[in-house]
């Protein structure tokens, strides 16, 4: 279990901190069930109420700094996400946005870099799908490696530039 003012990642909602944990009546169940009220960190003033024992959306502790350090040591290394076939293009994106994974964030913004850099060489637009993706991935990635890192989120990017660059 998570405890109080614990910083955790929910799904896609991102960064989340643990306000409490409390018991709700849930209509149709015979018994109070128990709930994290989550507060998320890009979300000011939003609340989330997710069941401690939910196996519907992923819900894990955010990185430590030493393996956000390391993480980012490896980003070099970490191989892209390369599907040919445009009709499982997406459904592979979102599988990947769904694993809660940094590893799997980084794969998708280091393949759509470089799709981006590609389709634009040839004078092509991104694609709405690629763009989302990217979106997504980046925010939650800079998410998280901010609240981990003490680092602005808008700032995240070009310091993970700088630290790819370094090594």
């Amino acid at each position: 279990m998570f405890e109080k003012d614990e910083y955790v990642v929910y799904g896609n909602s991102g960064v989340c901190k643990v306000v409490e944990t409390t018991k709700m009546k849930v209509p149709g169940a015979t018994m109070d069930k128990l709930y994290y009220s989550l507060e998320p960190v890009y979300d000011k003033g939003s609340r989330l109420f997710v069941p401690v024992d939910s196996k519907k959306v992923k819900i894990r502790p955010v990185l430590t700094k030493k393996e956000a350090d390391a993480l980012l040591g490896r980003v070099k290394e970490i191989d892209v996400l390369w599907v040919q076939d445009e009709k499982n293009r997406e459904q592979t994106y979102k599988e990947a946005i769904r694993a809660c994974s940094c590893e799997e964030w980084v794969r998708i913004i280091k393949t759509l870099y470089i799709r981006k850099k590609t389709r634009l060489a040839e004078g092509k637009k991104v694609t709405s799908s690629d763009a989302k993706y990217l979106h997504m991935a980046e925010e939650n990635l800079y998410g998280e490696l901010s609240v981990v890192m003490g680092i602005p989120k808008d700032e995240m990017g070009a310091y993970i530039l700088s630290k790819v660059d370094e090594g």
